[in-house]
């Protein structure tokens, strides 16, 4: 991030402001328009931005996609995975029933999706062309038709077999229903084009980071003895959505004697000795950002503030190593041989950190680079990862991006634990 994130905002604003310039239609009714927020304050500048990026992303985006496709000589693909829709179309369909984007290697893709999503994709997406079926279709039959129509009934045909709505059961269909198509497995190929981000990217994912800030902050404020976690919940979530999150899933929330990352929101009363901890993960447009703090209700311990203090010092101390060229299991090393080192763990079996990025249901992470002490690949300039650690029933957590100068936390929250 050339010149930092002071920089990111100045080319975010120059990108979408050019992107209305090019936009395929002028700005339209209010329900096309969304402002832009910019600033560590409420807003300092806004932007009506039509799509969520210019044109040219997008065109770039397909030219990158289609250099693939040629090297594996593929003649279509079938796109199906959510955040790839969104990728490549701009538009997320809604998962009742299969939807896909068909993208050919010459040509202008064509998006297959229910009727009911097709006046929300007319809206969002760049695309004009679009195949609606009703609810008693078949998709997948829809889909096999249309790229027979379209010329490609006997052509090399890329299929998501990791994509999460490409079910073993649809996957065998499509190949029934093409028998005369050669199938070619085009698994991690978009997963991977997605891991480095461009600067409005970047500049989507410090915005979420921001409302992670704020959402936290105002569930601290909220917890204090006496006090239903729900509470907690509800105005950190409030927060949240006053910030400009844009989607349901927002945040976990565990408190009690020792906490969990992943337990469900009960109804406990909160009491002097509990630790509650928030892990806000606020999407905007699409993009989330993530961030673990610890609250103790009533004065923490001696031990509690060390370790602490101890898991900071150790975790910055991994942020310092995240440029790019670095090795991820070397990254990796100084975060889980430091906090096993400090004896702060018996054991470290999970990951110390994960690809962060555009994120849809059904998935709650996305894993297409973690970093282990196995990890065999090597760090990119502006690659952003959720970096997490724990111990003793603490969490600490950030949302950070590569960079020359080492990662830098987009999420900005002091780090600590609070009282």
């Amino acid at each position: 991030m050339h010149g930092g994130l002071g920089d990111i905002r100045h080319r975010c604003a120059q990108f979408a402001t050019n992107s209305v310039r090019r936009a395929l239609r002028p700005i339209g009714s209010n329900r096309n328009d969304v402002f832009l927020h910019y600033g560590s304050n409420r807003m300092t500048q806004s932007i009506l931005l039509p799509m969520p990026f210019p044109l040219d992303e997008y065109m770039a985006r397909l030219s990158s996609l289609r250099a693939v496709m040629s090297s594996k000589s593929v003649d279509l693909v079938i796109v199906s995975q959510h955040e790839h829709m969104d990728y490549f179309a701009g538009y997320a369909p809604t998962a009742a029933l299969f939807s896909a984007v068909l993208v050919p290697l010459d040509g202008e893709p064509v998006a297959v999706l229910r009727a009911l999503d097709s006046s929300a994709f007319a809206e969002a997406s760049w695309l004009a062309d679009c195949v609606a079926f009703a609810d008693n279709e078949n998709p997948i039959k829809v889909v096999a038709d249309t790229i027979k129509a379209r010329g490609y009934a006997t052509s090399a045909i890329g299929l998501e077999r990791d994509s999460y709505f490409l079910t073993v059961h649809r996957a065998l269909e499509i190949e029934s229903l093409l028998p005369d198509a050669m199938i070619v497995d085009f698994s991690t190929v978009m997963w991977e084009m997605r891991l480095v981000k461009s600067p409005l990217e970047l500049a989507y994912l410090e915005v979420a980071a921001d409302i992670c800030d704020r959402a936290a902050a105002a569930a601290f404020d909220a917890a204090r003895p006496g006090v239903n976690e729900r509470e907690v919940f509800i105005a950190m979530t409030s927060e949240a959505w006053r910030n400009g999150a844009d989607n349901a899933q927002l945040a976990a929330i565990s408190s009690g004697p020792s906490t969990s990352f992943h337990a469900s929101l009960g109804d406990r009363v909160l009491e002097d000795g509990d630790i509650v901890f928030v892990e806000p993960v606020p999407h905007f447009r699409g993009y989330t950002a993530r961030m673990m703090r610890s609250k103790a209700i009533g004065a923490p311990t001696d031990e509690q503030m060390q370790t602490a203090e101890t898991m900071v010092r150790i975790q910055d101390e991994q942020f310092r190593a995240m440029k790019p060229g670095a090795d991820a299991r070397e990254v990796d090393r100084i975060l889980r041989e430091g906090i096993l080192l400090a004896g702060l763990r018996d054991s470290y079996t999970n990951i110390t950190g994960y690809t962060l990025g555009l994120k849809y249901p059904p998935r709650t992470s996305d894993f297409t680079r973690v970093f282990l002490a196995s990890s065999e690949w090597q760090l990119e300039e502006n690659q952003v990862f959720h970096m997490y650690t724990s111990a003793r029933g603490l969490p600490f957590s950030e949302t950070v991006v590569v960079t020359s100068e080492g990662g830098i936390r987009l999420t900005k929250m002091e780090r600590k634990l609070f009282y």
